[in-house]
């Protein structure tokens, strides 16, 4: 099969969208489909307002039409909801070819926490965008239902992995060597410093120990200055994150608009407990009764009870999350562009859909 991912999310943006499309390419390629990947490194960019390290392709239509003319993809799927992913939609439905989208972040909310656009605005774009997807692919049950309850349609069960081997299980938290002693213990956020995630909540809490920050983002310099105890660290490659999970007493998530939450995942590979808030994503990556960590409505006592998790239990729950079965589930949910092409996959297992009219 040929497939043609467009997205705006891709390398070198650091994020768990970015580490999500690599591994789904990869793993597709190991099932031998060729992937064309289209991507804003192709066109002109500029950086995307509020978001530093984060760049926007500019006016791409007439170039990304020419590349999707030339690709002729068997199937085609728009990862996000930028430029690109209108572009895309616009090509599509002018030459009645059929597409799949994928819903990896809440939007809506980042645009009401950063510009105050009232949620109801920010769905009903949302809405707009996916309206003629043949397929949504939503990676958590309860992210589905509140899209449908939002009057999405068509919406598809995925799920996401971790790299086992990458983020590989420590029975004991680990020493970094670049963050010298420190105060035990360790509790660790990666992430965006950004208004969706809620990093306030983790830098607020009354716990002993140290808190540790890995990641960037437009509210990390005045963050930097109001809580200089914490340790920031800022964006650090993979495998030395890997390093810095391994080193943690208890990771902390305090998004409350958390779609997946791919680091939970990474975390508690290497043995690191996670605490957060019970909602969609960390009830789904941390489990129902919570295996991982600790889910709880006052992050404080998720903090400690998390404390308590025995770290091979978090990597017990990681283990259930596969890149391998979650690349079959998405190949399952492609659709051929034309009438009359048919793809060529690999079989997958049943799978949740909800494919309701209105």
């Amino acid at each position: 099969m040929k497939l043609v991912l467009v997205t705006d999310a891709w390398l070198p943006q650091v994020n768990g969208v970015v580490t999500t499309l690599v591994e789904l390419v990869r793993e597709l390629e190991s099932l031998g489909h060729a992937v064309h990947v289209i991507h804003p490194g192709l066109f002109r960019t500029r950086p995307c307002p509020g978001y530093d390290g984060i760049d926007i392709a500019v006016r791409p239509a007439k170039p990304l039409a020419e590349m999707l003319d030339a690709a002729n993809a068997d199937a085609i799927h728009l990862a996000t909801e930028g430029p690109l992913g209108w572009a895309a939609r616009s090509y599509c439905r002018k030459r009645g070819l059929a597409f799949t989208t994928a819903y990896h972040t809440r939007f809506p909310e980042i645009l009401k926490a950063a510009l105050k656009v009232p949620l109801w605005i920010g769905y009903a774009l949302f809405r707009h965008f996916h309206k003629p997807s043949s397929g949504v692919l939503v990676p958590t049950s309860a992210m589905l239902r509140l899209l449908h309850d939002k009057g999405f349609r068509n919406l598809r069960s995925w799920t996401h992995g971790v790299d086992t081997r990458l983020f590989s299980y420590q029975d004991a938290p680990q020493v970094y060597a670049p963050l010298g002693a420190m105060a035990r213990p360790v509790s660790l956020f990666v992430g965006r410093a950004s208004y969706e995630k809620n990093i306030e909540a983790f830098l607020k809490l009354d716990v002993p120990g140290t808190k540790v920050v890995c990641g960037v983002g437009p509210l990390e310099k005045d963050l930097r200055e109001r809580y200089p105890m914490v340790r920031w660290l800022g964006v650090l490659p993979r495998a030395e994150l890997a390093q810095v999970y391994a080193a943690a007493d208890v990771f902390v998530m305090p998004s409350q608009h958390e779609t997946f939450g791919l680091v939970m995942l990474e975390a508690m590979a290497c043995g690191t407990p996670v605490a957060a808030y019970p909602v969609e994503g960390p009830t789904e990556v941390v489990g129902v009764p919570p295996q991982g960590g600790v889910t709880h409505s006052d992050l404080q006592q998720a903090w400690y009870g998390a404390l308590s998790v025995p770290r091979h239990e978090a990597r017990s729950q990681a283990l259930q999350f596969s890149w391998a079965y979650a690349s079959l589930m998405f190949a399952g949910h492609l659709v051929p562009a034309r009438a009359g092409t048919r793809l060529q996959r690999a079989a997958v297992g049943a799978v949740d859909v909800i494919n309701m009219s209105s």
